[in-house]
């Protein structure tokens, strides 16, 4: 599947009064795929087609990513990023959803999952999120080893940086994430860069990681969310991946209560893209 060929197959909303690519395919349980930093929805498309077989899927392009809008002056965070993705289901009239996410999407999941949490005590009506499916992202601040290019950008320089940031550069940290035998190829790279890139991109780069910042301000919220669940949950990892591989799944192992967690060795930060056929096998077993 091309890029364009996935970007035809989707439509806009407006959330603020920009607007939101988002894709809606499929009949029956709802599946809410949300991608990670710092791609789009394209990422899920090796098991979107898969899903749609026997579910209603949707997936979008969260503000300042992909297809979306991206504007320059905008309070980016995974708070407003929530409200985005419940306006979004709001506009569809869905009010019962599983979620698989990756990385970035982790910690808007794991944000819902507290909003979730919270109606349940209070006794109050809203979205039921019915399970959940966590691939490699920062659950916990204290385990993530972010590449430096992550680090420089939340720095003072960060707005300098992303503004000299290129295809070169991406291929050069991407390829460090990847497993050995699941390298993406030059094609992927570039689609990549495209998704970055389109629409200034690269200029909003040090507003959007700002979410390795708030990881840490809400660590207890966001972690406590996966610690009392009372849904299904589970942890799909590649455990080569530098930034959230063995270290995450160590961790997750002592922190959350029954841990269920599968292990995908030598395959890195994106599993959906190194071995989406693995993917989507432990996760139609798990919904």
């Amino acid at each position: 599947m091309t890029l364009e060929y996935w970007k035809n197959k989707g439509e806009y909303f407006l959330y603020k009064s920009h607007q939101i690519f988002n894709i809606d395919e499929g009949k029956g349980d709802i599946i809410l795929l949300i991608h990670g930093f710092p791609t789009a929805s394209w990422d899920w498309w090796q098991i979107y087609q898969h899903l749609t077989l026997k579910y209603r899927v949707l997936t979008l392009d969260m503000m300042g990513f992909g297809f979306s809008a991206k504007p320059k002056n905008y309070p980016y965070s995974i708070f407003d990023q929530s409200n985005l993705i419940e306006q979004f289901l709001i506009s569809k009239d869905i009010k019962t959803i599983n979620i698989l996410s990756h990385d970035y999407g982790d910690t808007v999941a794991q944000e819902l999952l507290a909003r979730y949490n919270q109606r349940i005590r209070d006794k109050k009506e809203g979205l039921v999120i019915k399970s959940l499916c966590l691939l490699n992202g920062g659950l916990f601040p204290e385990t993530h080893k972010p590449l430096l290019i992550q680090k420089i950008l939340m720095s003072p320089v960060g707005y300098i940086v992303s503004r000299l940031f290129n295809r070169k550069k991406l291929g050069k940290n991407f390829k460090k994430i990847f497993g050995p035998k699941t390298q993406p190829t030059e094609k992927e790279l570039d689609d990549f860069w495209n998704l970055i890139s389109r629409n200034g991109g690269k200029y909003i780069f040090h507003l959007l990681i700002r979410y390795m910042q708030e990881r840490k301000d809400n660590r207890t919220r966001w972690v406590g969310a996966i610690e009392e669940a009372n849904i299904p949950v589970r942890l799909i990892n590649g455990t080569y991946d530098p930034i959230s591989g063995q270290n995450l799944v160590k961790r997750y192992k002592e922190i959350i209560p029954n841990p269920d967690v599968i292990e995908l060795k030598g395959i890195g930060h994106f599993p959906l893209i190194e071995a989406p056929e693995l993917v989507l096998e432990h996760y139609l077993k798990f919904v």
